[in-house]
């Protein structure tokens, strides 16, 4: 990996805890494809839309942009390991690598729950990067639900937090 694979990861970080601040899972995603930069974060909440991961943000935001769905040239770069609906939707755009930095083992697909990015019987195989700023990602993931947990005990609500 290289400086510029980190200087976008630590902003995919930032806009990881802009999620957060909003109430969000702290995910964070930048597309880059060409001279194009495409900077998102999970929306879930604020949208009330289950699809509004930062991934799916980014690959929408890149296919307006360039007007293809195609994104052959692109690296995505998230902060958690992407979940199925998320490396189904980089495996149909075709995007070319993705680095990300925590691993998800209760709903990741590279191999956290499941095994979809790297699996052979895709149609299209992704250059898959993991761990660059993992600790960082991992802290922020943590301190959220950690932060969810505590607040849903002393609210008294049930199975308010994963």
């Amino acid at each position: 990996m290289t400086a510029s694979d980190e200087g976008y990861m630590r902003r995919a970080l930032e806009l990881a805890a802009q999620a957060e601040t909003a109430g969000d899972v702290p995910v964070g995603a930048v597309l880059i494809s060409g001279s194009l930069v495409v900077e998102t974060r999970n929306e879930k909440e604020a949208r009330g839309d289950a699809t509004a991961h930062a991934e799916i943000l980014a690959l929408q935001a890149a296919s307006q942009h360039l007007k293809s769905w195609r994104l052959e040239n692109a690296t995505l770069y998230v902060t958690k390991e992407p979940c199925v609906m998320c490396a189904g939707a980089l495996i149909a755009a075709r995007v070319r690598r993705i680095v990300y930095a925590a691993n998800d083992p209760k709903g990741g697909a590279d191999g956290g729950a499941f095994d979809i990015l790297r699996s052979n019987a895709t149609n299209h195989r992704i250059e898959v990067e993991t761990g660059l700023l993992q600790s960082e990602a991992t802290a922020l993931l943590r301190r959220f639900f950690r932060a969810r947990r505590e607040r849903a005990e002393s609210e008294g609500i049930e199975g308010a937090a994963p």
